[in-house]
């Protein structure tokens, strides 16, 4: 059962335009909550009318130097005149700041809208986009920040599951058993860490704004140590060979305007898909408690949900079978 009790329930607005203006700007109108759910986003304005997305962190997800990581990744980034949104700083240099029990930063807002991922020319730009943020991420590597790793990413995925009381004794049957043979079926798909590299982590179309061909990447709350397709595979969406190829070629031509890119990394698509699939159960059941989560996701209760998403995970064992679809 969700309660009031959460930290987030805290965050009123007059708490959070108080933490703002503890930085010294001042807002002459109220915060706008932007879609966020695992994080507590709003949209400000302050006196001289710029607009400013303050990110609130969850409480205990995230250390002090993971967030801080984050920061120095996204500063470099912009240093090398990547299109990212990197944290605003005082005049110490600091990007972290606390108010109330809260740890939050602030970004310039980057207006526009997501990618068409039917359009070549949006393809190729944010394989170039891409491109650059590996470009740059190759350059050093993370000390606190998550490394992707299929193997324990399903077992946690799968136990977070498991110990909720949302499937029947028939559905808990039936997830074993699919589960079982996903993670033999992922295991030959493990890579060797020299292929990892800093990656933004989350990179599907809503975290990329922009308009005409001129996009940038938000929301670097996901980033971490993984191949470079981490970054790629979710703007492959086509059905079809003909779009198949299609999105391949322009993304990679894009991509390959910074960087040569291992096209043996495309075999790793589907595996990719099929840990997302996973972990997204998995946390909207670790969320719950979160007031937020019931009322946006309300069919987690329905079993309907559950049998649906067996079912996606049989077809995607049924993919993992086959030749790599993706590979080209």
């Amino acid at each position: 059962m969700a309660t009031t009790t959460h930290p987030f329930a805290r965050l009123e607005p007059a708490r959070i335009v108080a933490a703002v203006e503890s930085l010294g700007l001042w807002l002459p109108g109220e915060p706008f909550a932007l879609n966020s759910y695992e994080n507590r986003v709003f949209l400000v304005h302050d006196e001289e009318r710029r607009r400013w997305v303050v990110k609130f962190y969850r409480p205990e997800r995230w250390s002090d130097a993971q967030i801080q990581e984050e920061h120095d990744f996204l500063a470099e980034l912009e240093a090398a005149g990547v299109a990212v949104a990197a944290p605003w700083r005082n005049e110490a240099g600091e990007s972290l700041h606390r108010a109330e029990g809260f740890r939050f930063a602030l970004y310039p807002q980057l207006p526009g809208q997501a990618p068409e991922l039917e359009n070549p020319a949006h393809l190729f730009v944010l394989g170039e986009l891409i491109g650059a943020v590996h470009e740059v991420g190759r350059r050093s590597t993370f000390a606190h920040r998550l490394t992707l790793d299929l193997d324990a990413m399903l077992v946690e995925a799968r136990e977070r599951v498991l110990g909720s009381a949302w499937l029947d004794r028939r559905q808990r049957r039936a997830y074993e058993r699919i589960t079982d043979t996903l993670y033999r079926q992922l295991a030959p798909h493990a890579w060797a860490p020299e292929r990892a590299i800093r990656v933004h982590g989350d990179c599907h179309i809503g975290n990329i704004l922009g308009r005409d061909e001129h996009f940038a990447l938000v929301d670097f709350d996901d980033c971490l140590t993984a191949p470079a397709v981490q970054d790629l595979w979710m703007l492959f969406t086509a059905e079809r060979d003909e779009e198949r190829q299609m999105q391949l070629s322009e993304v990679i031509e894009g991509y390959e305007q910074h960087l040569d890119f291992d096209r043996g990394e495309l075999a790793l698509v589907e595996p990719l898909r099929t840990l997302r699939l996973l972990r997204h159960s998995a946390w909207l059941v670790a969320r719950w408690d979160d007031p937020a989560f019931p009322p946006a996701f309300p069919w987690l209760a329905d079993a309907g949900y559950w049998d649906g998403h067996i079912r996606m995970l049989e077809q995607q064992r049924q993919l993992l079978e086959q030749k790599p679809r993706w590979l080209a």
